[in-house]
């Protein structure tokens, strides 16, 4: 059985579907023309029908010239004193395009010589300067997008930290980890992905640190991807992962530039996307969506007390319901009699059994947690915590639900919100419910099988090739001074976890 269901994956991976990666290819060996006409004829057809495109002409002594553009894209005002101010006020014409450059002041351009590099450059918010009897063109980067200003991220929020979060412009981004890793080792990769949005895409890593293989590896599986647009970081995550079909994540996402700095001293390597404030981190670890980057940034007492008790509540998450149904339905004697005589006392009235009961109950809360994220962060809160006091007050009245199923439902609840990271908790929050319904046919067998089934997936599963419950299974000792403790600064060895011998001796060298 696992043999066949390891094939159809295998079947389904390799078997993905792809979207032709480049429409436009039509126009990569086209070169400009020397009449401007003939170019800005060929623009006019290449953006048929974009009214926010903007053609501007102008003369450069005798010669004629245009500035294309996208309307809003650019800075007009840079545009105005760097490259029309020096160039309209000219007498004598130029003969190259290397005198016109010497001319401007603008911040930063280059020549192109092809149609497709012209098409690119106006599409990514940049202006295209095209003179009359030139065969080249000069592309100014003058974009200017609209972006929010830098915020402390709301899903990684500390009392003891950084306030920094990441934004949707990848330049910022990109700036906020090499403010914290001043050092040229820091290197990164760049690379362009979707043949309708041209979606940038950063892979950053440090030299010395990293597993060059790993590098490898990412860049193998992201030339791979073939779609026509990324809009988000979750549609790479979706393509290069390990085991698409795994409930749990196999891809670290973040908004904090810290947790970034700190993932790539460690050999690990982050993937910046435009447009979206999550970075990815490659390769992952369960054990690293357990942690919090709180831990460092408190003494070590309290973080390893903390994290203790992320530990035992997020067992308790996965195993709560099941648990309660197990002993309500199979094994009433592990109960003292006087608290077995209280709950029989709330369930006499109940008309349906204790599985029915907890699967009701999981579904209503998991419904008012997504009302409240859903709902005006004004309001939403309100509504999460109101509801359910007001529907689990009504249900007990009703006679509907027992108070003790209430009661676990609801410590459930509070145990899944104390996992850092929101896509494991999710994966928890799913696969409680198989767990709930062996229990409740098999009793303790039955969660024992599911947890044996959950552990078994758990040490199957890689991410990019290291095993997913690394220092665990395999065991590696050297590393649970920072999985079961957090032990002081001093004594955690600062060095590459994910790098080779190889490196690391290039590193001292």
């Amino acid at each position: 059985m696992l043999s066949k269901w390891s094939h159809l994956k295998k079947l389904f991976v390799k078997n993905r579907p792809q979207a032709k990666h480049n429409p436009d290819s039509s126009s990569d060996s086209i070169l400009l023309n020397k009449s401007l006409a003939a170019n800005i004829a060929s623009l006019r057809q290449a953006f048929d029908q974009c009214q926010d495109l903007v053609i501007h002409d102008f003369f450069i002594g005798d010669i004629q010239a245009v500035i294309i553009y996208f309307e809003g894209a650019i800075d007009t005002q840079t545009l105005n004193q760097n490259v029309l101010s020096p160039l309209v006020d000219v007498t004598q014409s130029p003969r190259t395009l290397t005198e016109i450059s010497s001319m401007l002041t603008s911040p930063k351009f280059r020549s192109v010589a092809l149609l497709s590099d012209v098409i690119a450059g106006i599409t990514e918010g940049n202006a295209i300067l095209c003179c009359n009897g030139m065969e080249e063109a000069l592309l100014l980067f003058l974009s200017k997008w609209e972006h929010r200003s830098i915020e402390e991220p709301q899903a990684e929020s500390v009392v003891r930290g950084s306030r920094e979060g990441f934004t949707e412009l990848i330049g910022l981004n990109r700036l906020l980890v090499r403010r914290r890793l001043k050092s040229p080792r820091l290197k990164t990769l760049s690379l362009k992905l979707g043949s309708l949005s041209q979606t940038q895409i950063n892979v950053m890593y440090v030299e010395g640190n990293v597993d060059r293989e790993l590098v490898q590896e990412v860049m193998s599986r992201l030339n791979r991807i073939r779609t026509d647009i990324v809009t988000e970081s979750n549609s790479l995550e979706e393509w290069i992962e390990d085991h698409p079909f795994s409930p749990f994540p196999q891809v670290q996402s973040t908004e904090r530039p810290d947790v970034v700095s700190a993932a790539l001293s460690e050999g690990r390597v982050a993937i910046l996307v435009d447009g979206t404030p999550f970075t990815l981190l490659v390769p992952a670890t369960h054990i690293a969506f357990l942690q919090s980057p709180e831990d460092y940034n408190q003494r070590f007492l309290v973080s390893t007390a903390i994290r203790w008790l992320r530990y035992l509540f997020y067992i308790i998450s996965l195993v709560a319901p099941s648990t309660y149904v197990a002993v309500i339905s199979y094994h009433q004697e592990m109960v003292p009699i006087s608290l077995l005589m209280r709950i029989a006392s709330t369930r006499e009235e109940i008309p349906f059994p204790a599985f029915f009961e907890a699967f009701i109950m999981e579904i209503i809360f998991e419904a008012l947690r997504e009302a409240g994220l859903r709902l005006p962060k004004q309001i939403g809160s309100a509504v999460s915590i109101v509801g359910a006091l007001v529907i689990g007050q009504a249900a007990i009245q009703a006679g509907l639900v027992s108070a003790p199923m209430v009661m676990v439902v609801a410590i459930t609840g509070i145990a899944s919100f104390m996992v850092p990271q929101y896509a494991t908790g999710a994966a928890i929050r799913l696969l409680r419910f198989p767990i709930m319904i062996l229990s409740g046919l098999l009793g303790f067998l039955g969660l024992m099988i599911g947890l044996m089934l959950i552990l078994t997936h758990l040490c199957a599963l890689h991410s990019f090739g290291h095993p997913y419950l690394q220092s665990i299974a395999p065991i590696r000792y050297r590393e649970w001074k920072d999985v079961f403790l957090r032990a002081p600064s001093p004594y955690l060895h600062q060095e590459a976890v994910y790098a080779t011998p190889q490196d690391k001796k290039s590193k001292r060298n």
